[in-house]
C-alpha cells in the first residue's frame, strides 16, 4: 500500500481550508484517510499551520511520501522554535 501525506480540502467556495492527512495514495483527494495530523489555512497570515511533527516524522519513517506542499510545511515546522515544556517553568 502506497501511503501519502497530503492536503485534504475543506471549507467553502473561495475560502479554502486544508487538513493534513495520511492517506492511501489510491483514494480521492477528499476521500478516506488513515490519520489527520494537522491543519493549514492559506488565507491567514503566515499560513496558520498546525502540525503534529512527531506523527509526520513517524509516518515518513514508515515510508509515507509527503506531497510537495506538505514537504514545505514540514520543513517550515522543523525550523520553528519549539515552545518550552510547562514542567520546566515550575
Amino acid at each position: 500500500m502506497a501511503v501519502a501525506i497530503r492536503l485534504r480540502r475543506e471549507g467553502t467556495k473561495n475560502r479554502p481550508f486544508y487538513r493534513i492527512v495520511v492517506a492511501d495514495q489510491r483514494h480521492r483527494r477528499d476521500g478516506r484517510f488513515i490519520e489527520m495530523i494537522g491543519t493549514y489555512d492559506p488565507l491567514r497570515p503566515d499560513g496558520d499551520t498546525k502540525l503534529d511533527l512527531a506523527k509526520a516524522e513517524a509516518w515518513i519513517a514508515k515510508g509515507a511520501r509527503p506531497s510537495e506542499t506538505v514537504a514545505s510545511i514540514i520543513k517550515k515546522e522543523r525550523k520553528k522554535p519549539q515552545p518550552a515544556a510547562a514542567s520546566e517553568e515550575a
